[in-house]
């Protein structure tokens, strides 16, 4: 059975969250999803918290909003980010959600209780979706849904292990529920563009059931997503992989991909609205990649030889722009990669996650782009699994870069390698961006990007 939701807007949320800030500290950086690693959390602000369950009962849920402050005390305190938590009260932990555990509040509402991560509990997942079927109005959270979609109750409940930037809830393989961790106010994409596509009668990404915000300054902050769960489905980027450890062939699948993609930049330039990018608008999308560029090769001491040579994929862009050449700039998925694409046991690929880069600011993940930019995306993917595999095999690569390329066009009637000074650009940018990300997180995949920098330097920029 569903719990039902009882709620009330707390009235003890500052004297929570003091009660809770030395817990949270420890805890809060350790998280896969959150962004501020490598600086202090200085303190904490309450955005928002609404109680879900009663702290009395066996078991209290508590919805927060809490922006992480952060800076070295020179510094000063620095705008922090704002994190979703569900927050769990127990008297005590089952040893099942050991791992969810934050720590034991000695003072404030919840003194004498144990909290945790409550997406790893099911009795609170089972509380959200219940919310979300309902359409409840909980405090400053608001759940809305398609009314064409059925939700049936009591669905069975469990958590995404391979948690990335968010977290996820399957329930009873019949949809999932993806929660944005860092949250901002305004139209976020991953709701907006999935809406959007539905309306266009797109089959190629999964269409909101129901979503989740929080209506606070007379902004909406999208909370979560419920979408139907495509069964079956194998991730792209371990498809790749395991056709590459069998020596298998994956380009029919990459034209697939290919047309599947063009399928959604198609409906995406119907539904919403397009753009001409001429010099004026050239010019500063170059000024950020060179910025980029020069910022990576300070950092990245194995870049600065090749800086040169990819400074001409930005010149020779600037110079067709400034010759008079324009693009068109539509909306996109903005973060476009192996791993953002299902394929279903019948074989038909979908696209998913488009919250674009989470790291870029909102405004400017809302921009039209050119569809060059989400193609750069899936080159390097396929790039990327070629030289993740036990014997690099940058020939399987090649072809998988070239069917895919061919498969867009099949649809769109344009190949993106007609634009190769854009294609370039693009992808040198995206190349540039992995080069400081690997240097950072995963020195020993430096090589990967690396090697893509030698190509793309030594490529003719005509």
């Amino acid at each position: 059975m569903a719990e039902t939701v009882t709620t009330r807007t707390l009235t003890t949320g500052p004297g929570l969250l003091a009660s809770l800030d030395p817990l949270l500290r420890e805890w809060l950086p350790r998280q896969r999803w959150f962004a501020g690693k490598g600086r202090p959390v200085t303190g904490f602000s309450l955005v928002a918290a609404t109680e879900l369950l009663p702290a009395g009962g066996p078991l209290g849920l508590h919805h927060l909003l809490v922006r992480a402050h952060q800076g070295a005390p020179h510094q000063g305190t620095l705008p922090g980010d704002c994190y979703q938590l569900l927050i769990g009260a127990r008297e005590a932990l089952p040893p099942h959600l050991a791992p969810a555990l934050i720590g034991h509040v000695t003072e404030g509402p919840l003194a004498g209780t144990t909290i945790y991560d409550a997406l790893y509990d099911t009795r609170p997942a089972e509380v959200l979706l219940e919310a979300l079927r309902s359409g409840a109005r909980i405090g400053a959270l608001r759940c809305d849904r398609d009314p064409t979609q059925e939700i049936r109750a009591g669905l069975v409940p469990r958590r995404v292990t391979s948690e990335q930037s968010n977290s996820s809830v399957i329930y009873g393989d019949t949809f999932i529920l993806k929660l944005l961790r860092r949250v901002v106010p305004g139209i976020n994409p991953d709701l907006e563009l999935p809406l959007a596509l539905a309306r266009e009668g797109v089959r190629r990404v999964p269409p909101p059931t129901a979503w989740m915000q929080a209506e606070l300054g007379g902004e909406p902050y999208v909370l979560g997503v419920l979408q139907p769960f495509v069964q079956g489905a194998a991730d792209g980027w371990e498809l790749a992989l395991r056709r590459l450890a069998k020596d298998e062939d994956f380009a029919g699948e990459a034209r697939a991909l290919g047309r599947a993609t063009a399928e959604v930049h198609t409906a995406l330039a119907r539904a919403l609205p397009t753009t001409t990018l001429g010099h004026a608008h050239m010019d500063p999308l170059v000024a950020g990649m060179v910025e980029r560029l020069e910022q990576a090769a300070q950092a990245v001491p194995a870049l600065r030889p090749y800086a040169p040579g990819l400074r001409t994929a930005y010149t020779a862009l600037a110079d067709l722009a400034a010759e008079g050449h324009t693009w068109t700039a539509q909306r996109v998925h903005g973060d476009l990669h192996l791993g953002q694409c299902l394929r279903s046991a019948s074989g038909e690929w979908s696209l998913i996650d488009f919250e674009g880069e989470p790291a870029r600011p909102l405004a400017e993940r809302r921009m039209p782009q050119p569809i060059e930019r989400d193609v750069a995306g899936m080159l390097r993917s396929f790039d990327y699994a070629a030289h993740s595999a036990e014997s690099p095999a940058p020939g399987w690569a090649a072809a998988c870069r070239a069917a895919y390329c061919s498969g867009y066009a099949e649809v769109s009637g344009v190949d993106p390698r007609t634009d190769p000074v854009l294609l370039r650009a693009f992808e040198t940018d995206k190349a540039v961006y992995e080069v400081v990300y690997e240097a950072r997180h995963r020195p020993d995949w430096l090589p990967v990007p690396l090697s893509a920098v030698r190509r793309l330097a030594a490529s003719d920029p005509s």
